[in-house]
């Protein structure tokens, strides 16, 4: 399926999707721009896309895969494509994989997780088959035992592996920990979730040959956003023209933001879907033009991936940037943000985990370390200590881990960034 014109994609969307159609109800019939339309509202959309009275789609589900998503909010939800709308979705993103370094005959371990009617190891897998270079694809998955994986890697000698971050430094740690080495190994492809500096260097340290980047910039909810752009930024891509449309809007106004630097939230259009439409659909995520190149853009992060505590705010990059500045010494290898509650206060441990050579660097001065975090944690959140003078908090702790044991999403593999253990009516 090729890409279609926006005004046709507009005037479908309307005449066949009772959602799209109560949507524009107000806009003029011509309205065929998108700042003509209004952004998409996700918790409407969602709940116009169920899997019963479904008012999203253009027509019956006759024939279609469904996946599993999580969309913006982390509950399960549900994506369809035609096998035309695949086709076009899994060509496209596998010329981008050329430009992650992709070369002809590279052996591909694809390590992301499958099953439970999650899509991406199979994207991946149809990706590499429909990639403009030759290549040999080995489907392990994420789900198998690292015990299996290593010695399958190793015996067909991959030199590409693509999975989650979490998958990676799993992986990472237990070669580092068997003494194993996968010499083979040139090229790490990250997806779906983002990279952290702590986790790079794990990477490294098991894979020192190996070039770390993004396998592309996808969603099964969205759907093609950004292609990977060649360079020593991984967070840069470009969108995925002409079969789609990525806008980055004022957090504010909405307002397109045109100039580089200014950080919006990401919005995406799909010109190649027509059974479930995505029209100015949030990613979920934000980002800035670069000005280094047409279309290209940085990801800053998701929109709003934080916690909280309290009467306190906090979010994954303010931990990230303690850690990062009290870390000098490339101690930890991950990081987890557990909520709980006791004795009628919230409090917040940040759970780390110790680089696998760390333990025995760390031992003199793992207490020193952990004050060091929380110092800069508070100093960028400067409401979480006065809200613990006030007594409305407990104070911020550090609770060390391996980063095996740090929990993670049981479909999908990725690092759960927050844990909320506080008990709920």
């Amino acid at each position: 399926m090729s890409a279609q014109q926006l005004s046709d994609l507009i005037r479908f969307a309307r005449h066949n999707s009772p959602f799209y159609q109560d949507l524009y109800a107000s806009l003029p019939s011509h309205a065929d721009r998108l700042t003509d339309l209004p952004v998409v509202e996700q918790k409407a959309f969602w709940a116009a896309n169920s899997p019963h009275e479904n008012r999203v789609l253009t027509g019956p589900l006759s024939e279609a895969t469904v996946y599993k998503t999580g969309g913006t909010t982390g509950s399960p939800k549900f994506s369809v494509y035609t096998r035309d709308e695949w086709r076009t979705f899994v060509t496209s993103f596998g010329q981008g994989l050329v430009d992650t370094g992709l070369r002809p005959g590279h052996r591909v371990a694809d390590l992301f997780y499958a099953g439970e009617l999650y899509a991406s190891f199979l994207f991946v897998l149809d990706s590499l088959a429909h990639a403009p270079v030759d290549n040999v694809r080995l489907p392990i998955g994420g789900g198998a035992p690292l015990e299996s994986t290593i010695p399958t890697l190793r015996d067909l000698a991959a030199q590409v592996l693509a999975g989650t971050p979490t998958t990676l430094c799993r992986l990472a740690e237990q070669t580092i920990a068997s003494a194993v080495r996968l010499d083979s190994v040139e090229l790490l492809l990250f997806g779906g979730e983002a990279l952290f500096d702590d986790q790079r260097r794990l990477l490294t340290a098991a894979f020192p040959r190996a070039e770390v980047r993004s396998v592309g910039y996808a969603s099964v909810d969205a759907g093609l956003l950004g292609r990977p752009v060649p360079g020593p930024d991984a967070r840069v891509h470009r969108a995925f023209t002409p079969y789609s449309v990525v806008e980055i809007l004022d957090d504010a106004t909405d307002e397109p933001i045109t100039e580089p630097g200014r950080p919006g939230r990401v919005v995406v259009t799909s010109l190649f879907r027509r059974l479930m439409p995505i029209i100015r659909y949030p990613a979920g995520d934000r980002a800035e033009w670069t000005g280094t190149g047409p279309g290209h853009f940085r990801i800053l992060g998701r929109a709003e991936e934080g916690v909280r505590v309290g009467p306190v705010s906090l979010y994954t990059q303010d931990a990230q940037d303690a850690v990062a500045a009290a870390d000098t010494a490339g101690h930890v290898a991950g990081l987890q943000l557990v909520v709980r509650r006791w004795d009628g206060r919230d409090g917040l441990v940040l759970r780390l985990a110790a680089a696998p050579d760390a333990p025995g660097r760390l031992a003199a001065d793992r207490d020193a370390l952990a004050r060091s975090v929380v110092r800069e944690l508070e100093t960028v959140r400067p409401l979480y200590p006065d809200s613990v003078r006030a007594g409305f908090v407990h104070p911020l702790s550090v609770e060390w881990a391996r980063h095996r044991d740090l929990a993670v999403n049981p479909r999908s593999g990725k690092l759960v960034r927050v844990l909320d253990e506080r008990p709920t009516a």
